[in-house]
Order: structure tokens, then C-alpha cells, then sequence
């Protein structure tokens, strides 16, 4: 048990240091070959953010535990709203930016219920790994379109948030350094997605529950810990609204991206147990549409509907426990 715990703990640590070298590598790399600081935000830090599930994802449909990355998606984005934002707008009521109400808001519904669709069937084939691939390009696409138009306050706004310079600020002419970071998290995310993986199935023999449970519990809000400690440092440093589309953003790749890359590269099609179709990924879909009335309102995520998302959290936390082991 304390060799499964010590796997874990390593895991998730290693998973942290990777997404932000990858993260932070990606954006400095980016912003080099001149490409806009915000286009970087919307899509190299929200996939970077997202690496730990595509890598507990792939080492997980590889070893058999398919359910594991499906629970693992489906448990990373209800912890995203439901605990990552709360708690967010718990410290602090959550103004939102427009555009996170005409697409990210859309995108994270949209996407939600086509993973409950797709999975009704009880698998996800590599053509419906295909279908979701397809719509997060899609997606991407019309963020950067949006990005574009952004104003100039918005992308000082960004530099603030993620500067392209931040890992250091003497080799600005070359690229070894971003690269060498953007490496290093990939392999350090590589190895950690492999200790965490272990570790939980490990975990879940000898607890006697499923992997399906594992991942909707300890992976998920494991590998969610990238966006939880952005959202945090934002909120207390008042710098929200990159942070925030970046939380909405990735829990759009996280299914179509990180999920279908999954269902892509499994050997075979990935098995949904039926307490995912049945119970969970309806959970999270009923999550992405109880936004939509919460963020019009206003405009805004008030302590009390922060307050109802954290509470809801525990309470579903406490029904997996109770109901699952």
C-alpha cells in the first residue's frame, strides 16, 4: 500500500513540474516565432495545462485501463467548474469576459454532450476518437479567430499573466533554453503518467474498486492540480480572466482532444462502464449546462452560486465514496 501511495504522490508531483515546463516552455518558444501572447493562452497553455490527462489517458488505454482515462476526463472536468471555479469565485465573485459566454461556454456544453452521446454504446472507437479530434480543431480554429480581434488591453492583459520571457530574460535571441523546458516537461509528464497510473490501479486492487472509480477521484483531481494552482495564483493576484478561459479551455480539450487523441492511439476500442454513462459523464454534462444560466446571470459567478458549485462538489465527492468502495 505505501509503495502504490509513494507511486502516486511521485506521479502527481511530476505531473505538476511537467505541465509547467511544458507550459511555460511552449509559451516563451511561441512568443520567439512571433506568435500573439493571447493565441499562446488560448491554445499552447490550455493543452499544456491538459498534458497530465492525455498522458494518464494513452498509459492508461495501453495497459488495459481504459476506464481509468475516461473517468479520469470525466472527473477532471467536473473538479474543473465545480471545485477549481468555485473555489475561485469564492475567494472573489468572477467577472466573465465575453468571450467566454459566445465560445468557451458553447464549446464545453457542446463538447460534454457529444461525449455522452458517443459513449451511450458503451465504447469509443478510434473513428469517434476521430470525430472528437476533428471538433477540437475546429475549436482551436475559431479561438484563434477570436484571439485575433481581441483588444490591445487584453493582450497586455495576457503578457501580465504568462510573459513570454519569464524563464529568463539573457538569452532572448536563442531557443535552447524553451526548448530544453518544453522537452523536459514532456518527458517528466511521460514518466509521472506512468508512476500515477501504477500507483492508482495498484491502489484500486487493493481497495477492491474499479479503475473507473480511481480516475474520477485521485487522477482526476491529481492531474487537474496544473489548473487548480493557475487559478489560484490568478485569483489571489487579481489577474483572472486569462485564467479563467484557460480553465473553460481545457476542459473542452480535455474531451476532444485529450480524450479522442486517447481513443486514436488505444489498440482497441476503450470500454465505458455503465456507471460512467449512467451516472458520472452525465454529471459532468449537466455541470457545463447549470453554467449557462449561472454565467449569463450577471455576467458573473456570485459567492453564493460559488458557494452551491463547491458544496455540490463535496457532495457528489461523497456519493462516489460511499456508493463506489
Amino acid at each position: 500500500m505505501l509503495t502504490a501511495i509513494g507511486l502516486c504522490l511521485a506521479g502527481l508531483l511530476a505531473l505538476i513540474v511537467g505541465a509547467e515546463l511544458l507550459t511555460r516552455g511552449g509559451s516563451t518558444l511561441a512568443g520567439r516565432l512571433g506568435v500573439p501572447p493571447i493565441i499562446v493562452g488560448l491554445t499552447i497553455v490550455a493543452v499544456g495545462t491538459s498534458a497530465p490527462e492525455l498522458a494518464v489517458g494513452i498509459d492508461a488505454a495501453y495497459k488495459g485501463n481504459g476506464a481509468l482515462a475516461v473517468g479520469n476526463i470525466a472527473g477532471t472536468n467536473t473538479a474543473n467548474i465545480l471545485l477549481i471555479l468555485g473555489m475561485s469565485a469564492l475567494i472573489s465573485p468572477l467577472a466573465l469576459h465575453l468571450q467566454t459566454l459566445k465560445l468557451d461556454l458553447p464549446a464545453m456544453v457542446f463538447a460534454a454532450v457529444a461525449l455522452w452521446a458517443l459513449s451511450l454504446d458503451g465504447n469509443l472507437t478510434p473513428i469517434e476518437g476521430g470525430i472528437l479530434v476533428a471538433l477540437g480543431a475546429f475549436y482551436t480554429a475559431l479561438v484563434v479567430r477570436a484571439a485575433r480581434r481581441e483588444s490591445r488591453a487584453m493582450r497586455r492583459e495576457f503578457k501580465e499573466e504568462y510573459p513570454v520571457n519569464q524563464l529568463t530574460g539573457r538569452i532572448r535571441r536563442d531557443f535552447l533554453q524553451p526548448l530544453a523546458a518544453l522537452t523536459g516537461g514532456i518527458i517528466v509528464i511521460v514518466f509521472g503518467a506512468d508512476w500515477l497510473v501504477d500507483g492508482a490501479v495498484s491502489i484500486a486492487r487493493l481497495w477492491g474498486v474499479s479503475d473507473a472509480f480511481i480516475g474520477l477521484t485521485i487522477v482526476a483531481i491529481g492531474t487537474s492540480s496544473p489548473e487548480f494552482v493557475t487559478t489560484l495564483i490568478s485569483t489571489l493576484q487579481n489577474r483572472r480572466d486569462i485564467a479563467i478561459g484557460n480553465l473553460l479551455g481545457s476542459s473542452v480539450y480535455n474531451i476532444v482532444f485529450i480524450l479522442g487523441a486517447t481513443c486514436l492511439l488505444s489498440p482497441d476500442a476503450i470500454p465505458v462502464p455503465r456507471g460512467l454513462i449512467t451516472l458520472d459523464i452525465p454529471v459532468m454534462a449537466l455541470v457545463a449546462l447549470a453554467c449557462i444560466p449561472v454565467f449569463i446571470s450577471g455576467r458573473q459567478v456570485s459567492r453564493p452560486e460559488a458557494a452551491f458549485f463547491v458544496g455540490s462538489y463535496i457532495v457528489y465527492l461523497s456519493y462516489l465514496v460511499v456508493a463506489r468502495t
